[in-house]
């Protein structure tokens, strides 16, 4: 994860200039547009009501009106994660601070930068259980890098630059600022830039050379070795220096979830994705490896299968700006703390001095890598009840939008599938909650993301299920002219529940049919709803139909689009780790599991 490409001026870097009486709220407006925010997500209330009145006046800030709060806070996710930049939202107290948690949440385990500004009742009012107060900052200290209480006008703008020099730097992540009413109303001398100062708060970003070097003495020496890239390596902008690392040590390359496109997906070295439904190559890589580099990865129990089973011969390489997360779950052989752009540089140094005499040889590595690959290749098998596929559905938008697309995903089957079966090239073109696992995330984050990036083809690939959370937002799409292409992969059900259900639950499926799709009421209509919304609504049952209202859908740039595809309620996620078990018994279909040996 990266510090030198602060999406932001620090603070210091803007000229100074003479001191003016202003009110807090004001500050609040000032400091960000001088610390270079263009873009806000928000929703007023009454405790941040002073913030809104100079926000309506400010030619610098573009502030998107949300229909609720946590569609603003992933719509900064979105924006953030699509753009490297950082996002920001806007919240009142009480309800609207609360709203805001699960995104919040989500950016804190994905480490995305954002800022999330709320307001609070009087301070003279704190502790009192007074209306809409809310102790948001005592919910959020755990879900946030920092959260700040603000009581004094006069402290605003040292605090916002200070949130965004947290945010932004080291492991990114979010961070809280709430301001009381009182604070916000009261009139200061303001002054830019703000004295800031953050003591203890040092990110690493150098690492120790004598840890690169020992990392680098291992790989020359590995056999069977493997880079397990993880989510930090798109936070570090260190995509570049990954495919150097990778085509000088010629090992072979996995990306989790949250690095898809961090590696080319087209390389000849990119094994696919890990974990629970990953592809075969790159799960029994790892585990049959004997060194694993892991870069800006963590060892989750989604990657690692029963994590005391996990690539049980393999010594470790683990690299990350969050000293935090080393060792944490896998013993490190060689820990190495440092920002990954950095550190792959060094790494590629220091592995070609470990190399000058000596070739490593990967053959035998490759051939049994390459016989996995051929023998278990990705693919799915039609629906025996004449529905749509939903891979194949998927796998069509992403050939016909291409690689310099944005894909936002919700959570569930639609979300694996698209991790799966559409091409990613290039770093922030995927975008999808991985650690939080969240539930409406699709549509706010294609919307922030199309605000970002508005020249780019945005998609929101979502499920039935998921659309129905946050689905409102196409109101703000609309009314603000960010035109989103919506793909509900309509299966009528909480689709992965239902496929646990199928396999673990005797086909009990117990509240998790929805009523949407094929031969049901139809509650909502998706595209009668869509419709509603100002949006261009397409139903799609035919195989024969797809390409035509995908092409549709890229040639609509007036208005969001919503294309409702029915597909079969049967489709499931392949391949497959059971959870709680060892990675080895990956099945690569129902009751088909490739042959495995623990033997060294």
């Amino acid at each position: 994860m990266t510090t030198e490409s602060n999406p932001v001026p620090s603070p210091a870097a803007v000229p100074p200039g003479a001191p003016v009486e202003i009110t807090g709220a004001e500050a609040v407006v000032r400091s960000l547009e001088m610390l270079g925010i263009t873009d806000v997500f928000g929703l007023p209330g009454g405790a941040i009501l002073p913030v809104y009145d100079p926000l309506f006046e400010s030619k610098k800030l573009r502030h998107i009106l949300v229909r609720h709060e946590q569609g603003g806070g992933h719509a900064a996710t979105g924006y953030a994660a699509s753009s490297g930049k950082l996002g920001v939202t806007i919240a009142t107290s009480g309800p609207g601070a609360t709203n805001l948690v699960t995104a919040i949440a989500d950016a804190h385990m994905d480490s995305v930068p954002m800022l999330a500004i709320t307001g609070q009742v009087f301070s003279t009012l704190m502790g009192t259980d007074a209306f809409q107060e809310a102790d948001i900052v005592g919910i959020t200290m755990p879900i946030t890098k920092h959260s700040f209480l603000v009581k004094d006008a006069e402290e605003i703008p040292a605090t916002i630059a200070a949130a965004v020099h947290i945010a932004t730097t080291g492991r990114p992540g979010p961070v809280l600022v709430d301001i009381t009413k009182d604070a916000q109303q009261a009139k200061f001398s303001f002054r830019w830039p703000p004295k800031v100062e953050l003591p203890g708060y040092r990110p690493i970003t150098k690492a120790h050379g004598k840890q690169v070097a020992a990392a680098a003495q291992l790989i020359a020496e590995a056999k069977r070795p493997v880079l397990y890239v993880g989510g930090g390596v798109i936070r570090a902008r260190a995509s570049e220096e990954l495919r150097t690392l990778a085509e000088t040590t010629k090992a072979p390359v996995v990306t989790t979830l949250m690095a898809r496109g961090a590696f080319p997906d087209s390389h000849p070295q990119h094994l696919g994705m890990p974990g629970m439904h990953g592809t075969v190559p790159a799960v029994l890589a790892l585990q049959e490896s004997d060194l694993i580099v892991a870069l800006g990865a963590r060892f989750d129990d989604r990657v690692t299968g029963k994590a005391a089973l996990f690539a049980p011969n393999a010594k470790v390489v683990h690299v990350d700006i969050d000293p935090a997360e080393i060792s944490k779950i896998r013993t490190a052989d060689v820990p190495i703390v440092g920002d990954a752009k950095d550190v792959l540089v060094d790494l590629t140094a220091a592995y070609r001095d470990a190399t000058r005499e000596t070739t490593p040889d990967l053959d035998e590595w490759w051939a049994t890598l390459d016989g996995l690959r051929s023998e278990f290749p990705l693919g799915f098998t039609e629906p025996r009840d004449g529905l749509l596929a939903p891979q194949y559905v998927i796998e069509r938008i992403g050939q016909l939008t291409g690689p310099e697309g944005v894909y936002a995903a919700g959570v569930g089957q639609h979300q694996m599938w698209a991790a799966q079966f559409i091409k990613y090239e290039r770093p922030n073109s995927w975008l999808n909650s991985g650690g939080a696992g969240t539930m409406g995330y699709a549509v706010p984050a294609a919307m922030g993301a199309k605000v970002a990036e508005p020249d780019r083809v945005v998609w929101a690939i979502d499920g039935d299920g998921c659309f129905q959370m946050t689905n409102q937002e196409l109101a703000t799409c609309t009314l603000n002219k960010i035109p989103i292409k919506v793909a509900v992969i309509n299966n009528s059900s909480l689709g992965m529940v239902r496929q646990w259900q199928t396999l673990f639950y005797d086909g009990r499926y117990s509240n998790t049919d929805l009523n949407t799709g094929h031969d049901t009421v139809r509650i909502p209509d998706f595209v009668t709803l869509a419709e509603a919304y100002g949006a261009l609504g397409i139903r799609v049952t035919k195989k024969e139909e797809v390409d035509a209202a995908i092409k549709l859908a890229l040639e609509t740039n007036d208005r969001p689009v919503v294309i409702d595809f029915v597909v079969s309620a049967d489709a499931m996620v392949w391949p497959m780790v059971p959870q709680g078990v060892s990675n080895s018994y990956i099945q690569y279909a129902r009751d088909h599991a490739p042959a495995f040996s623990e033997e060294d």
